[in-house]
C-alpha cells in the first residue's frame, strides 16, 4: 500500500497528535495526550512502504545525507496548517522516521498553563535561562512562548540557532533571525562563534548537546546577553551537576564560579495528561539568588532542592509541589501525578496535608 505522506500528516493534525512514527513491521503510530497508539486503518508497513513515505519528506541532498550519516534532522511544513520536526534514521538496517507536530501558532504562557512567574523571565535583560526535562516535554514550546512574549513587548535583536528550526517567528517589535544548522551554518562551533559578531541582545541555542556548546553558551551569557537553551536533565540540581561534570576536573572550579554568576533561571517541566483536555505542565522553578549561587560555587548542587522547596516567597517551586497543586485542583489524577513525580512520597505528603 502506497501511503500518501500528506494525508498521513493531515491525520496527525486533525487528531491533535504530538508525534508520528513510521517504522518497518508496524502500522503508523501516533501519540495523543502522551499515549502512543497505532493507526489501525493502516496496514503493517514493509520496507518499501516506509521508504516510500520517507522519500516524500526528503529532497535529493537530504536523501544523500541520510544514506551517509544514517540519521538526519530537518523540518517540513504542511502548507499553513502545521510544521513538523523530523528525524529520519535506520533501525535494524531499515528506514524509520519520527515526526514531532509543531503548531503554526505560538501559544502564550497562559495558554500553556505555565506558572505566571515565567512572565518575569520575559523581562530579563541578561543571563542564562535553561529549560530542562526529558524529550517531548514541551521545552521548545515553552521557550518559544517566552521569545514570542518578548517579540510583542520589547525591541530586541534575537538570534536562534536550531537543529532544525521548530517554531517560525514573525517580527513584531523585535528583529528575529533564525539559523538552522547545516542549512545556514556548517557547524555548531562556527554558528556559536559567529553569533557574537551579529549584534544580538538575545540568543536561543536549541540544545546544550556537548562540551563545546555548553562552553559557548556560558561565554555568550557571561558577555551580557540573555541566552535561552535546553538540556535533557530532570531537575535544576541535576542540570548544574551535568554542566560542571562536562568539563575536565581542573576546570570545574572555574566553571562553578562562572555558572553561579550567569544562570538566572532553571525550569524543569513534565507534561502530564489532564483530566480536562490534552496535557498540562508541572514545573520545578529555580531562581538564582545568593544561597543558590553559593551552593553552585561550592559544588553543593544536591542542596539546591532544599532551597527551592523553602523559597516559595521568591517564586520558586519544586516539581512535587507543582504536581500536588495540580492534583488538588483536579487538573490531573493522583495516579498520573505520582507516576511523573521524582519523589512520589513527597507528593503524597503534600496532598495529605490539604
Amino acid at each position: 500500500m502506497k501511503i500518501n505522506a500528506t494525508q498521513l500528516l493531515e491525520k496527525v493534525v486533525d487528531m491533535n497528535a504530538s508525534d508520528l512514527h513510521v517504522s518497518v513491521g508496524a502500522p503508523p503510530y501516533i501519540r495523543v495526550n502522551t499515549i502512543l497508539k497505532p493507526l489501525s486503518e493502516y496496514p503493517v508497513m514493509g520496507v518499501d512502504d516506509v521508504e516510500f513515505v520517507v522519500s516524500q519528506f526528503l529532497d535529493a541532498k537530504q536523501r544523500e545525507l541520510l544514506e551517509i550519516n544514517k540519521e538526519l534532522d530537518f523540518s517540513i511544513s504542511l502548507g499553513q496548517k502545521a510544521r513538523f520536526r523530523v528525524n529520519a534514521f535506520f533501525q535494524k538496517g531499515y528506514p524509520s522516521v519520527a515526526l514531532r507536530h509543531i503548531s503554526m501558532n505560538i501559544p502564550t504562557i497562559e495558554e500553556l498553563h505555565l506558572p505566571p512567574i515565567l512572565n518575569t523571565v520575559c523581562n530579563l535583560k541578561q543571563g542564562l535561562v535553561i529549560i530542562v526535562g526529558p524529550a517531548g516535554q514541551g521545552k521548545s514550546t515553552t521557550i518559544a512562548s517566552i521569545i514570542e512574549n518578548i517579540n510583542k513587548t520589547r525591541s530586541e535583536h534575537i538570534i536562534t540557532i536550531e537543529d532544525p528550526i521548530e517554531y517560525v517567528f514573525t517580527n513584531k517589535l523585535s528583529l528575529i533571525e533564525q539559523r538552522e544548522m547545516f542549512l545556514d551554518s556548517h557547524s555548531w562551533e562556527t554558528a556559536l562563534r559567529s553569533v557574537m559578531r551579529q549584534d544580538p541582545n538575545i540568543v536561543f541555542i536549541g540544545e546544550m548537546r556537548d562540551l563545546d556548546t555548553i562552553r559557548s553558551t556560558l561565554q555568550i551569557a557571561e558577555t551580557g546577553h540573555l541566552v535561552f537553551t535546553t538540556l535533557h536533565t530532570n531537575s535544576a540540581s541535576q542540570t548544574v551537576d551535568r554542566i560542571i561534570a562536562s568539563f575536565d576536573e581542573e576546570r570545574q572550579n572555574e566553571i562553578k564560579s562562572q555558572l553561579s554568576q550567569v544562570v538566572e533561571v532553571i525550569i524543569s517541566q513534565r507534561l502530564i495528561p489532564s483530566t480536562k483536555e490534552g496535557s498540562i505542565p508541572a514545573c520545578e522553578i529555580m531562581i538564582n539568588n545568593d544561597a543558590i549561587s553559593n551552593l553552585i560555587r561550592e559544588g553543593k548542587a544536591h542542596m539546591i532542592d532544599n532551597i527551592i522547596s523553602t523559597s516559595a516567597q521568591y517564586g520558586m517551586m519544586s516539581i512535587e509541589k507543582s504536581i500536588a497543586n495540580l492534583i488538588l485542583s483536579g487538573d490531573i489524577t493522583v495516579e498520573d501525578g505520582l507516576k511523573y513525580a521524582l519523589k512520589p512520597q513527597e507528593v503524597k505528603r503534600l496532598i495529605s496535608r490539604r
